[in-house]
Parts: C-alpha cells; structure tokens; sequence
C-alpha cells in the first residue's frame, strides 16, 4: 500500500469531516489498535501516523500493512453480516474512531459520497491486486509477489518484519516450503537477507 498512490485530498477532507465526532487514539508498537469504549458495533478507524497489520477475523489471515494515512470501515455496518478485522501496530500508531453509523450521517451530511467512493475504490484495487497476486497461484508464485511487495517497503519498515512469518501470515503456505523456497533464492543470490529480513531483490526468476 503505497501512499503516493492514494487519493490524498478526498482522505483530508474525510478525515476533516469525520474527526470532530471521532475518539482519539495512541497505540504502541505490537499492540492491538481498538476502540476503548467497549461497545459492540462497527466502527470506523483514521489512521493518522504509523503503520498497521490487518488481520481478517476469525482465521487471522494478513491482509496487508497499511500505512498513514489509512482508513478503515468506512462503509463498516451497511450490510446486515459484518466482516471484523484485528489491526495490530507495527509502529507506534495514532488517530480517532467513530461508529459507522455516525460515519455515514456525517458523509451524507456533508455531501461527501464522491469522496467516500474515491477512497473505496483506491481500497478495492488494492484488494484485486492482491487477489490477483496470491488467489489461485501456486506456492512460488505467491512468494514472489509477496517478496516484491515488501523489497517496496522503506528499509524501516522492512527491518521490523520477519520475511518468514510475513509470507506464512499472509498466504498460510507452510513455513517448510517457504523456508525451502527462500534458501534456494538466496543460494541463487536472487534475494538477499539478514536475519530473517528482507534487505534486498536482485533478480527473482518468474518460475521455481
């Protein structure tokens, strides 16, 4: 998820319309970003500094990481089944929160459905270029998206996560193939890594 590509002004003026009735928040890293008032009822999430995990409930599969800035459920509620998700901060995070169904008062209040839908659909082609990357390949090809994902990633972020774990996480191929499949890589100087993180791709062959 890489925030030159996002719509930047039509988030700045949801943010702006939405903050005046949202709950501050300040998470540290490894922790899970919630709301703290313990009600049951979606809820919209403004990531304003930091990086996050999203993580699909129940079967905590990684979604993607997310980057400041960054908002999550904006159309959370509309549909009678909910989809929940865990978001867990890679970095120290910060923002605000608000139930959905202020949420949609306040877009339809201030008119802002075009805005909303620039947002949405920035998120959806990042979730078909996912679908695209990992739904119905097989175990390499999976690896090697995932790979160039992260070779993306500012050398900070990189240093955090754990190529291993972030693979498994996010696909659920077993931690043998994928650990067979990253030493052949490093063997062939294809990749280069240091303990466990990703510091560099050479070249990735397009089949193993």
């Amino acid at each position: 998820m890489r925030p030159e590509e996002k719509p930047l002004p039509e988030f700045k003026q949801l943010e702006h319309c939405l903050k005046a009735e949202g709950t501050p928040f300040k998470t540290s890293s490894h922790q899970i970003i919630q709301n703290s008032d313990g009600r049951d009822e979606p809820y919209t999430f403004v990531l304003q500094a930091g990086v996050m995990a999203i993580h699909r409930q129940p079967d905590e599969l990684l979604l993607g990481i997310a980057r400041a800035p960054f908002i999550l459920g904006l159309t959370a509620g509309m549909m009678g089944s909910q989809q929940t998700y865990t978001m867990i901060a890679h970095t120290d995070c910060s923002g605000f929160y608000l139930p959905a169904a202020t949420t949609r008062n306040l877009i339809h209040q201030h008119e802002l459905w075009r805005e909303a839908f620039c947002w949405l659909s920035w998120i959806n082609g990042i979730m078909e270029k996912r679908d695209k990357e990992l739904v119905g390949n097989n175990s390499y090809n999976q690896i090697r998206a995932l790979l160039i994902d992260m070779a993306n990633w500012d050398e900070t972020l990189r240093e955090k996560i754990g190529v291993m774990n972030h693979i498994q996480r996010s696909t659920r191929i077993s931690r043998s193939v994928i650990a067979e499949i990253l030493a052949a890589l490093r063997q062939g100087n294809y990749i280069q890594m240091s303990r466990g993180k990703l510091i560099r791709i050479n070249r990735l062959p397009a089949d193993y």
